[in-house]
């Protein structure tokens, strides 16, 4: 029976022995999340579902939702992600080409994801966390904002594309809106747009605009909320408040769940490589 208020798969770590034993002879689990299965009930929490974490200081606050059930997959789902972002002979996972205009883009069939956000919010930095067991891919990262100028096109094995997409705002490209936009409304393998917001500043005026653009082109998105690392506990639940409150009451596209990230302490980096693979497509979980 799982643990009051926690999520399907964090009440069970105290059978993480056995499971374990399950997903490293059926999943061939990397060594480095084989380690996170091992970690204290309440480190493993933090670490993988750290919303389920900042949820612990809401239960004398009943109005308040974090959605938290909307996408809930098992440690075994998670564990089962790590492949697909885990380079091997079979699996690789590579830079492909970088392209100003979407007729340059290339032209493929397998499922795309693109991440955009502020510049400086972190989006270069997260891509590295995404791909840190393909230590070959190179995702370059620079302390000037604006330092990605193109569309980079990554592909993850045979299973879907990642797009990192320039910045926007303090030293977005020239020809940024036309870029994007065009890419946005036309490219018709993208699945899902993940939309970065500094967990720090929260939701900004530029990012009002990007929100904006999602909506007014139907787009399903996603909120993802970086650098939680470098925020108080406190600060980090009043963002959350806020933006899930934003979310509720004034978007229609943007997937209810928020998805709070560190690359620096690698929180929330699992469950969001969970829900990427789960919504190209290659892995079925009980989220959607």
């Amino acid at each position: 029976m799982a643990a009051p208020g926690l999520l399907p798969g964090v009440g069970r770590v105290y059978e993480i022995p056995a499971m374990l034993g399950r997903v490293s002879r059926h999943h061939s689990t990397s060594h480095a999340f084989a380690e996170v299965l091992r970690l204290p009930k309440r480190q493993l929490t933090k670490l993988v579902f750290p919303l389920q974490e900042l949820e612990r200081y809401l239960l004398q606050d009943s109005g308040s939702d974090l959605h938290l059930k909307t996408f809930h997959p098992s440690l075994e789902d998670i564990a089962r992600a790590e492949g697909f972002f885990t380079a091997t002979a079979r699996n690789r996972i590579e830079y492909l080409s970088s392209a100003e205009r979407l007729d340059h883009a290339p032209d493929l069939p397998r499922p795309e994801v693109c991440f955009i956000g502020r510049s400086n919010v972190g989006k270069s930095s997260l891509i590295k966390a995404l791909f840190s067991l393909a230590p070959e891919v190179e995702v370059r990262v620079s302390k000037k904002p604006g330092h990605t100028k193109k569309m980079n096109f990554f592909k993850v094995g045979r299973y879907f594309t990642l797009v990192d997409m320039p910045g926007y705002g303090y030293r977005a490209p020239e020809d940024f809106v036309d870029m994007v936009e065009t890419y946005l409304k036309e490219r018709k393998n993208l699945m899902r747009t993940f939309l970065l917001v500094d967990s720090v500043v929260g939701i900004q005026k530029a990012d009002n605009i990007a929100i904006e653009m999602c909506e007014e082109f139907a787009l399903p998105y996603v909120m993802v909320l970086t650098k939680i690392d470098k925020s108080s506990k406190g600060h980090l639940l009043k963002q959350v408040l806020q933006i899930q409150k934003f979310i509720d009451t004034n978007t229609q596209g943007c997937f209810p769940q928020l998805f709070p990230v560190s690359a620096v302490t690698y929180s929330g980096i699992h469950l969001l490589k969970c829900f990427i693979a789960n919504i190209t497509g290659n892995l079925k979980t009980n989220g959607t």
